[in-house]
């Protein structure tokens, strides 16, 4: 399918600015990049009833930040269903105020509260850090749900790009620690330790996601090539310690077709359904890695934020 015609303006506006790429510069210089244009697309930010920044406790004894959003009162009463969310950036770039806008999104719409996790940044917190921060909120969120006015018995948990990959390990270890997740939110998720699907060849250049870039984001993340095989880093062809997938919660996906990640994303709905996980895969047409951000820009985006609340809603028993 043709690109959409203002993810094409896009792509072309950002052809012409002629800004650096990120595997250019510095990872320092590439957050500021990121944080500087991380909302010139987006939607306005929603109203909150409050929005709450904490610090919570990792296993290696640091602290990492979660920002929780409650879109309305908390009612010990009535607990709210909660979404842990990761934010995508390659492991390397993001947190959670340059995903802000669309954390207030999924929780205003689908009216359950949303912990976004600022997980550490690579390469000052190289692998596995990231996934050990990732699930050390999810248990922390399982285990002081009741304390946030959250429902522990209806949580999920989802992320885009990076954050989707986080989300897809902590599904699995969840199954493992006995934590019910209700849902894995994935939006366009990383899956594959090497990129060789004919997607990633055809849309290595051109299509914001850059295949250069891709590599740089792994140079940082990974401490060498040893990493690959670890499922924590690609759950969908790893070598190394491949879970059965069996059991996990069940997954929404997001996938462009303009993405260099949309073949591996396709696989890996096809590797859980395997495994018996039930699987909603949504293929969205004309759009490129990082979509879910342009809303502000491109109004077909309203309807894949309406897919992800439809399915946080149903997996969550929030009533319409």
């Amino acid at each position: 399918m043709p690109l959409n015609p203002k993810i094409a303006q896009i792509l072309e506006m950002v052809a012409r600015a002629n800004r650096p790429p990120y595997h250019t510069l510095t990872p320092q210089e590439a957050r500021a990049a990121y944080a500087m244009s991380a909302q010139i697309l987006d939607i306005a930010p929603l109203p909150m009833f409050s929005v709450e920044d904490l610090r919570i406790p990792t296993r290696d004894g640091e602290t990492i930040g979660v920002r929780v959003y409650q879109p309305v009162e908390p009612s010990w009463a009535e607990p709210s269903a909660a979404l842990l969310y990761l934010h995508g950036g390659g492991f390397t770039v993001g947190s959670v105020s340059t995903h802000d806008a669309l954390c207030r999104k999924l929780a205003h719409d689908a009216r359950c509260a949303v912990v976004s996790v600022d997980y550490r940044l690579a390469p000052e917190h190289r692998f596995p850090v990231a996934v050990n921060d990732a699930f050390d909120a999810l248990q922390w969120l399982a285990r002081e749900a009741p304390t946030l006015g959250i429902d522990p018995a209806r949580l999920a948990v989802g992320g885009d790009s990076a954050g989707g990959t986080l989300a897809i390990v902590c599904a699995v270890l969840a199954r493992d620690a006995g934590i019910d997740l209700r849902l894995q939110l994935l939006i366009y998720p990383g899956t594959s330790a090497w990129q060789r699907s004919e997607s990633h060849a055809r849309l290595a250049d051109g299509y914001l996601l850059s295949g250069e870039t891709i590599q740089w984001f792994f140079a940082q993340y990974l401490r060498d090539d040893r990493d690959r095989d670890d499922w924590r880093f690609a759950p969908l062809d790893a070598a190394g310690g491949v879970p059965d997938f069996k059991g996990v919660a069940p997954a929404w996906i997001a996938a462009a077709d303009h993405d260099p990640l949309y073949d591996e994303d396709i696989a890996f709905a096809e590797k859980l359904a395997k495994a018996g996980v039930p699987v909603t895969l949504m293929r969205y047409e004309g759009m490129i890695h990082e979509f879910f951000k342009m809303g502000g820009f491109v109004p077909e985006v309203a309807e894949a934020h309406a897919d992800a609340v439809r399915a946080l809603r149903g997996a969550l028993d929030i009533l319409p």
